[in-house]
């Protein structure tokens, strides 16, 4: 079973006025390659989140995004009653010293001076809230596990479908294949004949024809990219690491064995046969990247 490496994923969980969001998204790539987005409470914990996607992902361009929303509160910001006292005491002894009238808005002045309404309190992230966090991220993970699943699915049908016209043109080469002898031969002979006055050998001439037509055989070529086609299938039901590359390599091997009997074909017929194996070939080796 093959798993494709785009994928997507994603999980909320609330906790206490929070609500905890992980986003997951994931296309191709040679290697893993990480680009994370973690709130500053969970920053702490970055090499333990990018250690548990490596492990899980192995592969492909990796976008992780982590973050908090907070329910809006009566209390979030309390005014420093302390500090409010205060500054109304420094007004009022300026005031009495200076003769400057005193404010007629009380409340309008002090909010607006520095450090009011400031909140002072540090977050600190606690196990409890780290075990909610990890469950979100456990949770797209697991999601974007399963859309990859769906999609090496449709990956493996469009494999199969291109494998088995791959393999249904090279059997069509055949009929062909076997009327070369006779046409190459009439070609020759008809050449010859062209020529006035010349006498020719005809065992020479079969025996020619034999070195000439040996050359041209394809069967060996037809052997082995049956083989490529067979081993590319059996592939895909393995499960393990680096699937995608091995079905690379073997779709690399089936390009050979196609361009050496395209190079052998002296019939239009044949090599037209040759260019529709190539495009199967290529919609295969385009798709095959985005295989795990």
């Amino acid at each position: 079973m093959i798993l494709s490496m785009t994928g997507y994923g994603k999980a909320v969980i609330a906790y206490k006025e929070k609500k905890i969001n992980v986003e997951l998204k994931s296309l191709n790539s040679k290697s893993f390659d990480l680009s994370a987005r973690i709130a500053p409470l969970y920053r702490e914990k970055e090499m333990e989140v990018r250690r548990l996607l490596a492990q899980k992902l192995e592969r492909g361009k990796v976008d992780f995004s982590l973050w908090v929303e907070k329910e809006a509160t009566i209390d979030a910001t309390p005014i420093n009653a302390a500090l409010v006292e205060n500054y109304y005491k420094q007004i009022k002894s300026i005031s009495s010293s200076t003769g400057i009238p005193e404010p007629q808005d009380w409340f309008t002045i002090l909010l607006r001076l520095p450090d009011i309404t400031t909140k002072t309190e540090i977050e600190v992230l606690d196990e409890e809230e780290w075990e909610i966090a990890q469950q979100a991220i456990n949770e797209a993970l697991e999601k974007l596990i399963e859309f990859r699943k769906q999609e090496g699915a449709a990956l493996q049908k469009k494999f199969d479908e291109k494998i088995d016209n791959i393999s249904t043109l090279l059997k069509s080469i055949e009929p062909f294949e076997k009327s070369r002898v006779p046409k190459i031969k009439e070609k020759i002979i008809d050449g010859l004949k062209q020529i006035p006055e010349v006498d020719y050998d005809k065992n020479r001439l079969e025996q020619e024809l034999i070195y000439y037509i040996e050359k041209l055989d394809i069967n060996e070529e037809k052997q082995r990219l049956t083989n490529h086609l067979k081993y590319f299938k059996e592939t895909m039901q393995e499960n393990g690491h680096g699937i995608g590359k091995k079905l690379g390599f073997i779709a690399q091997e089936m390009g050979r064995e196609i361009n050496t009997t395209g190079s052998k074909s002296n019939q239009a017929e044949m090599q037209n046969i040759v260019i529709k194996m190539k495009d199967e070939l290529e919609q295969i080796k385009e798709q095959v990247l985005n295989v795990l």
